[in-house]
């Protein structure tokens, strides 16, 4: 019988070893600031990399990096338009954290 507080079958609720380190390489990259800010720039609109940059006042440098670490975890992603490459976020989960987070900090 299934327990009518968790809808999802006992057994199937266990996490398996790549889920969990998706999760915490997730979470490792939703605890920078830099990276923070970025995403919640991309959370509002697709920008090219020296944008991103001049809005932030971060060397482009520094946001390459950051955005290549975010892209190899599949929270942005992006588009060649000419020699420029322009980011958004991946998907809404990525905006629906994202969010979750900055109300968890502003609830007081």
């Amino acid at each position: 019988m299934q327990d009518e507080t968790n809808p999802i079958p006992s057994g199937e609720n266990e996490l398996d070893e790549e889920t969990l380190f998706i999760v915490s390489q997730t979470f490792k990259a939703l605890s920078d600031p830099t990276r923070l800010r970025i995403l919640h720039l991309l959370s509002e609109h697709e920008y090219p990399v020296n944008e991103i940059a001049a809005r932030l006042s971060l060397l482009q440098s520094t946001v390459s990096h950051q955005l290549r670490f975010l892209k190899n975890l599949r929270l942005v992603k992006y588009r060649r338009e000419g020699t420029s490459l322009h980011y958004s976020i991946d998907d809404e989960h990525v905006v629906d954290l994202l969010r979750q987070a900055i109300d968890h900090a502003r609830h007081h």
